[in-house]
């Protein structure tokens, strides 16, 4: 009996991390998006603090998108 419970609990352990990795690669690309985005829309400024506005938002999609990548690699190295 004891063991069935485990292998139930392992199950679901690795099912929630499934699901934990799906999500994370779902926000990976839609931050890639925003990036794009982003990046479209410093393209086509001309004002100095809408240029500005777009380096701060690059970088900070930039920084989301880097720990969403670190912490899907931190996730296939723990199964």
């Amino acid at each position: 009996m004891a063991q069935s419970t485990r292998k139930f609990a392992l199950r679901r352990d690795i099912s929630g991390q499934d699901e934990e990795r799906r999500e994370l690669m779902r926000s990976l690309s839609h931050t890639r998006t925003l990036i794009n985005q982003a990046y479209g829309g410093f393209n086509s400024a001309s004002d100095s603090d809408l240029i500005e506005s777009y380096v701060f938002e690059i970088n900070s999609l930039q920084a989301r998108y880097n720990y969403l990548l670190r912490r899907v690699k931190e996730l296939e190295g723990a199964s």
